[in-house]
């Protein structure tokens, strides 16, 4: 299993990141991630399947990390994920987003927006005001103070992982990490 960098994530997780997970899990895997990213689609099954094994052993964390360079649909897409985040909705709208990368006009994220029955009207006034746009952007300077140049970049409690995303070596680094390597074998098969 690769080391980590010892590049260190700035800042640690705190109350205004995204959450999945108890925050006593002996494992934090926190991801700077881009929406339009096909890397991060990839990784978003990936991470789904170990999510699912692993379960409260692991606390995961979503930070935005749009590439608007190549990726025009990225912060506009993160945007509409904090506005669902605001009616308590992040996850559900996270997994729409990846499950839908190639529909990410605001067209299709007004229509994720009803399909998962937000307040629409709210929706539609804080995404076209760019209401979450700041939030947006402390997330991508904090990659950038953290090392990130790229997406999917994942931080294992604490510290820039720079193995594979792949699982097999995904989950070596999780389970040298501290995950049981019960659940690591589980999540294997």
């Amino acid at each position: 299993m690769p080391a980590n960098s010892g590049t260190k994530l700035v800042p640690p997780v705190g109350p205004r990141d995204h959450v999945k997970g108890p925050e006593g899990a002996p494992v934090t895997l926190v991801e700077y991630g881009d929406f339009e990213c096909p890397h991060c689609g990839a990784a978003y099954v990936i991470l789904k399947k170990i999510q699912e094994v692993i379960g409260e052993q692991l606390r995961f964390v979503f930070r935005h990390f749009p590439l608007t360079q190549i990726h025009p649909h990225a912060e506009p897409a993160a945007e509409a994920s904090e506005a669902a985040g605001a009616q308590d909705r992040f996850w559900e709208m996270h997994d729409r987003l990846f499950e839908n990368q190639h529909l990410l006009d605001p067209r299709h994220l007004v229509g994720f927006a009803q399909a998962l029955n937000l307040d629409t009207d709210t929706f539609v006034r804080e995404f076209e005001s760019h209401h979450y746009h700041e939030g947006v952007r402390e997330d991508f300077m904090s990659g950038v103070r953290s090392g990130v140049n790229g997406t999917p970049t994942f931080f294992i409690n604490g510290y820039r992982y720079e193995g594979s995303w792949d699982l097999m070596p995904l989950l070596e680094a999780l389970e040298a990490a501290g995950i049981p390597k019960d659940l690591a074998a589980s999540a294997r098969s």
